[in-house]
């Protein structure tokens, strides 16, 4: 178990377990190290690493801020980030620990409130950023006076607020697998509360004392950690209600007695968005986003949207690939996500034609190549896609229907309206994964699993198409309008989209032998609502048992091609667990409190007025 936790550690802080070499030789011979302590307006001083190519001339800086230590990369190996072709490039290498993180002083903030104006009183990351860039164009050696500043998942988070109020030196930013939103990102999905997080907050809820190289929330995270797990879904199961995490692992955690404190869409989490402040957008702006991140799919794909919405002049793109959290930044040769086969060196092919063009045109006015608006892959097809917009106006919408028997109709009228119904039980609720795991840092391979296990449940709705006679492509944005009623006063909503693979469907190498890709039944998308927010994030309320009630669950965008001989299935449900927390599905007030008796079964009922419409 301590081996799941340091694996899933090293991934969240861009150390990458199969990370591509990066040649230490190579930053050895070419550059040259120093270290700095930066002090911002407040007088806050932050622990900054410089890596200065050796060769003559100007260089631009490319700038990483992190809250997962940067000294990992003081000893020149600055595995994952950046690519060993910016590296080969030559540009001023920095590496920053933010406030209040690791050797950089102040009090660590999770994600902390843009200030808007920029104001010499007024602290926050953009300004912290700001001083930073400032100091750098004025001390830092070789500088030619531009800045980038790039960064994966939550310094991804920070690359996205360095964009309010720019500092004039900051010319590309490249938010990679950004969080935006926490009610919406990472730690819940519109509002539902990701349970398979649990042990992550021991990273995220602890001051630090002094100033340190190492990690200071062990103790912490060795309550969850101090035995071993090898089924998550019983280990939480016996927990109980969240109330009991409170009691036995989290009680002295501020990142954690912020949640339960603020279950609503509250103003603390509203000031914490970055999308609000994302105007008057100055720098390049290039959005990294993987289809399978299970972890931040909402934040790239909304960061991008916001800045060409509020800034149809800026240099804005988006770049969506096959990959997992963060899987661009390392190469693996063969890109698999879970079962699923994509190809051969995609991250190799992203890293060099896109990443690399991006900073050497806007930092070192070179690549004259125009790069495109939306470099968009197609999970079906298995090929990438260039777009002028996204999502791509030329694309007509679809609906969706639900029949009687099962089936799919996809844009053909029904004006039949049968019901359906299931039984949702929170003492058993349904299984995330189609196979038993540990408990696991963030869950992550579950984004392509095979539902067929999902499909065999009487409280899983399964609707499906026939083989499809030509492909069919679903790209864009989705929104499921359900119609639904219930027994209860409560409940979630679990929409998924999955490919059918026909029963003479190749098989792939990297697969174990007792996992069949014959009529795998792949995710493709998902998302989670929570009932009570149907009308209001801030303000929830109850359902009123028996009465047919609208539920819009938005989906996060797609780009897939349901190949010929394939079918599209759809599958609703009401739990999805141990990656959601369970609904008592008897509303309380703040479910995070909820007692052990609060749990009830509830019928849910989806009405034939239902459908799914992609944009």
């Amino acid at each position: 178990m301590k081996l799941v936790l340091l694996t899933g550690l090293l991934v969240m802080i861009g150390m990458f377990a199969k990370a591509q070499p990066v040649d230490s030789t190579f930053m050895v011979n070419n550059y040259s190290k120093s270290i700095h302590s930066i002090k911002m307006r407040d007088g806050i001083e932050l622990h900054t690493i410089i890596y200065t190519p050796n060769a003559p001339g100007n260089y631009p800086i490319l700038l990483n801020r992190t809250c997962y230590n940067a000294s990992r990369k003081d000893n020149y190996n600055v595995s994952t980030q950046p690519s060993p072709y910016l590296i080969r490039d030559l540009f001023i290498l920095v590496f920053q620990d933010v406030r209040g993180r690791y050797m950089s002083g102040g009090t660590f903030d999770n994600m902390r409130p843009n200030i808007p104006g920029n104001k010499k009183e007024d602290i926050d990351e953009s300004s912290d950023t700001y001083d930073t860039v400032d100091w750098l164009v004025k001390n830092a050696k070789k500088n030619n006076g531009n800045v980038g500043i790039f960064g994966i998942s939550y310094p991804g988070f920070y690359s996205a607020a360095a964009l309010p109020d720019a500092h004039p030196s900051l010319k590309a930013v490249s938010p990679q697998a950004p969080v935006s939103d926490f009610f919406f990102d990472d730690f819940h999905h519109h509002g539902a509360f990701l349970q398979s997080y649990t042990p992550a907050f021991s990273v995220f809820g602890y001051q630090k004392t002094e100033k340190t190289k190492e990690g200071w929330y062990k103790e912490e995270m060795d309550r969850l950690w101090n035995a071993e797990v090898s089924d998550g879904y019983e280990f939480y199961l016996n927990l109980g209600p969240l109330s009991n995490t409170t009691k036995l692992y989290h009680y002295d955690n501020f990142f954690w007695n912020q949640i339960i404190s603020h279950p609503n869409y509250d103003e603390f989490w509203q000031k914490r968005s970055i999308l609000p402040h994302l105007k008057n957008v100055k720098p390049a702006v290039m959005t990294v986003g993987g289809w399978y991140d299970a972890e931040d799919l909402y934040g790239p794909l909304n960061i991008y949207k916001t800045i060409e919405k509020n800034n149809p002049e800026a240099d804005n793109m988006i770049v969506m690939g096959p990959w997992m959290h963060g899987g661009w930044a390392r190469e693996k040769g063969q890109q698999t996500v879970n079962h699923v086969y994509y190809g051969d060196s995609i991250s190799t092919g992203y890293q060099k034609e896109i990443e690399l063009l991006f900073f050497q045109k806007y930092l070192k006015g070179e690549a004259e190549e125009k790069l495109p608006e939306a470099y968009m892959y197609d999970t079906g097809l298995k090929q990438w896609e260039k777009h002028h917009v996204w999502p791509p106006k030329e694309q007509h919408g679809h609906g969706i229907r639900f029949t009687q028997n099962g089936g799919l109709l996809i844009d053909e009228p029904y004006k039949s309206t049968p019901t359906w119904s299931y039984v949702s039980d929170p003492a058993h609720p349904v299984p995330y994964r189609s196979e038993i795991e540990g408990l696991t840092f963030t869950p992550r391979m579950f984004i392509t699993d095979d539902q067929r296990q999902a499909s065999k449940r009487n409280d899983v709705l399964t609707f499906k198409t026939e083989a499809l006679n030509d492909d069919f492509k679903m790209v864009g944005e989705i929104m499921a309008k359900l119609v639904v009623s219930m027994t209860g006063t409560d409940a979630d909503f679990i929409v998924k989209i999955i490919d059918v693979y026909p029963d003479d469907h190749e098989e792939y190498e990297h697969n174990p032998e007792n996992v069949t890709m014959k009529g795998y039944q792949q995710l493709v998308r998902h998302e989670t609502f929570r009932g009570r927010f149907r009308n209001s994030y801030e303000k929830p309320e109850p359902f009123v048992p028996g009465k047919k009630t609208e539920v819009n669950v938005p989906l996060q965008d797609v780009n897939h091609t349901f190949k010929k001989g394939h079918r599209v299935m759809i599958q609703i449900h009401s739990t999805w667990f141990p990656y959601i927390d369970r609904n008592p599905q008897k509303y309380v007030e703040n479910i995070y409190e909820a007692k052990e008796s609060d749990f009830i079964k509830s019928t849910i009922t989806i009405h034939g007025e239902s459908k799914i419409r992609i944009n």
